[in-house]
């Protein structure tokens, strides 16, 4: 569990699971939420199914406050090519040696109370188990997203232009997470 209280009176408990297949229709309904909002995912009209549990998905948390789901952010074993060959050569790191953080959701009734960086910080910790290097990339104009990447250690190390067949072109910036600490490096290493 994560006591976070940052910017509010008072303490808020933060639990942060593995996500079941319980949890899957309250993140489509906040998914949905967030795509009206923030226009996050930003291509249209996405499967939103596929969208949170697609097949190249290697784990997935949820956040909690009290017992109601709040966030979520995943683990996948592959993303867009310019960005996965891009954080390849940065890194000096296989494809398959990188795990691409994913599908983070923030409810926007919880937001601005460190939900967001459990959750990076949840993910960053499961790569690393897995003996990987986080990676992620982010569109361009999500200014609401970039701030708490950057502020969680996160390196933007490039800028890739994924293109689609029936929609215009999407920018996006590419980060790489933080790198193990030593007690991860060393669980990593006795695995």
């Amino acid at each position: 569990m994560h006591p976070l209280a940052a910017g509010i009176d008072h303490a808020v408990e933060v639990k942060i699971r593995a996500r079941r297949q319980a949890d899957v229709d309250a993140l489509l309904d906040m998914a949905e939420l967030v795509k009206r909002l923030d226009g996050y995912p930003p291509r249209g009209p996405v499967d939103l199914e596929r969208f949170m549990v697609p097949p190249e998905q290697l784990a997935a948390w949820v956040a909690e406050i009290d017992s109601t789901v709040v966030g979520h952010v995943a683990l996948h074993a592959t993303g867009a090519n310019d960005t996965v060959h891009l954080t390849s050569r940065h890194t000096g790191k296989a494809p398959e040696d990188l795990a691409v953080v994913a599908r983070v959701l923030v409810s926007p009734t919880t937001r601005r109370i460190g939900v967001g960086h459990a959750l990076l910080e949840t993910a960053v910790h499961g790569a690393h188990e897995r003996g990987q290097q986080p990676i992620l990339e982010v569109a361009v104009h999500f200014d609401a997203a970039i701030g708490p990447y950057e502020s969680s250690g996160w390196s933007r190390v490039g800028e890739v232009t994924i293109q689609f067949e029936d929609e215009p072109s999407l920018q996006r910036y590419v980060y790489v997470g933080p790198t193990p600490t030593h007690d991860t490096a060393a669980a990593v290493t006795r695995r």
